[in-house]
């Protein structure tokens, strides 16, 4: 009996690891392939899906989603259809690397997408240079996600939205021009890369262009009393306030700068774009509010238009930048393997870094030497809670 019980033991075993070789994505002996020779062509979502920045990964990927679907169903690319590996890295740089790794490795996609923030960004792009696949990022802002410390450019990672620098030195030329300012203080979070980044670069252009810093004040990710800071630079009566930061923080800041009497226009960047800003900030605070993004739901161009019926169609809801900004992602994907000719990572990789004009709801962009994309910039009025397009800038 122990012997008969020990031989059913070993066979259910071995069942159990066939099963696990052809079960999920992997690609076992299925005809779905990222190479050539399938039917389809893999591609690996690697978005924060879950924790803190959840928001940005799960519209960024309700956005890419869309434009997959459209894609199908219009015939797919290159007579093929996409499959779509979906990832939750939990907003963690480690379980972005992992899933890059997997993707990579495991499911043998073709090309990644994502992750969302610049920090998991750099954490998931080892994986992508060392088994030469794609990355291509909507949302990853930082300078440095494209190349490295030394300027070099890393080799396959690709982003489709436009660098902190050119936030801070758009803002700091809207400050100086269109607002007529003088004096600002700057209310920065010095724990994030990308506060820093924005920072840096409006301080610069400021006073660069004859304007004069009041106060610099900071704060941390996951503060919530700022009145001791606030305090501190309504003494010093600045004519516009500069908050680079996301909108957790920066809602509270605007909702108690209005409490504490500050009437000075606020300014930041494309960290403020989520319905919680208003949400925490309220109605009658977020006015006079300026940021730098992406996209404008209210803008009238005949292909947001488009989408943004489209996207309501599917999720009932009006979509904000990130949904716009992966749904571009995947049809700038899509030119790229048309102009590629085949389902090769190589010559995606070539067509990629060959892209001039095209065309997406969130504007027109060609890819640059540092695979960073020269593109338009919108400049968002908040008042009363409402958004309305202040100005649209395109490359020059």
């Amino acid at each position: 009996m122990k012997k008969k019980f020990m031989a059913m033991l070993s066979l259910v075993l071995v069942l159990s690891l066939l099963a696990g070789c052809t079960s999920g994505g992997g690609t076992g002996t299925d005809t779905s392939t990222g190479s050539e020779g399938g039917d389809t062509i893999k591609i690996g979502v690697n978005y924060e899906l879950s924790g803190a920045v959840a928001t940005y990964g799960t519209n960024l990927n309700d956005g890419a989603q869309l434009a997959f679907e459209e894609i199908n169903a219009a015939g797919g690319v290159l007579g093929k259809q996409f499959e779509v590996i979906v990832a939750d890295n939990k907003s963690e740089d480690t379980e972005a690397a992992n899933v890059s790794t997997k993707l990579a490795t495991r499911d043998k996609v073709l090309a990644l997408l994502g992750p969302a923030t610049s920090g998991n960004t750099k954490a998931a792009s080892p994986a992508a240079n060392q088994n030469k696949i794609p990355l291509i990022t909507a949302s990853a802002t930082a300078d440095d996600v494209t190349v490295d410390a030394n300027g070099n450019v890393r080799e396959y990672i690709f982003k489709t939205c436009f660098n902190d620098s050119m936030q801070g030195v758009v803002m700091a030329e809207f400050a100086l021009g269109d607002l007529a300012t003088k004096n600002v203080a700057i209310l920065g979070d010095t724990t994030s890369d990308y506060a820093v980044g924005l920072g840096k670069a409006f301080k610069d252009t400021f006073t660069t262009g004859g304007g004069t810093v009041v106060s610099e004040e900071a704060y941390a990710a996951g503060d919530t009393d700022f009145k001791a800071v606030l305090t501190n630079i309504k003494a010093k009566n600045p004519d516009v306030i500069y908050v680079p930061g996301y909108y957790e923080e920066v809602g509270l800041i605007v909702r108690q700068a209005r409490e504490l009497g500050i009437n000075a226009p606020i300014l930041g960047g494309d960290g403020y774009e989520s319905p919680k800003l208003l949400e925490i900030a309220g109605k009658e605070a977020l006015s006079d509010v300026y940021y730098s993004n992406h996209y404008s739901p209210v803008d009238t161009a005949e292909n947001v238009v488009t989408f943004n019926k489209a996207f309501e169609a599917k999720y009932g809801k009006e979509p904000d930048s990130f949904n716009a900004l992966g749904y571009d992602m995947v049809y700038f994907l899509k030119d790229a393997f048309e102009r590629a000719g085949e389902a090769d990572s190589e010559k995606l990789k070539a067509a990629l870094e060959a892209t001039e004009g095209f065309e997406g709801v969130t504007g027109v962009l060609s890819i640059d030497e540092k695979h960073n994309p020269v593109k338009s910039i919108t400049i968002i009025g908040v008042n009363d809670g409402v958004k309305t397009v202040v100005k649209k800038l395109d490359p020059k």
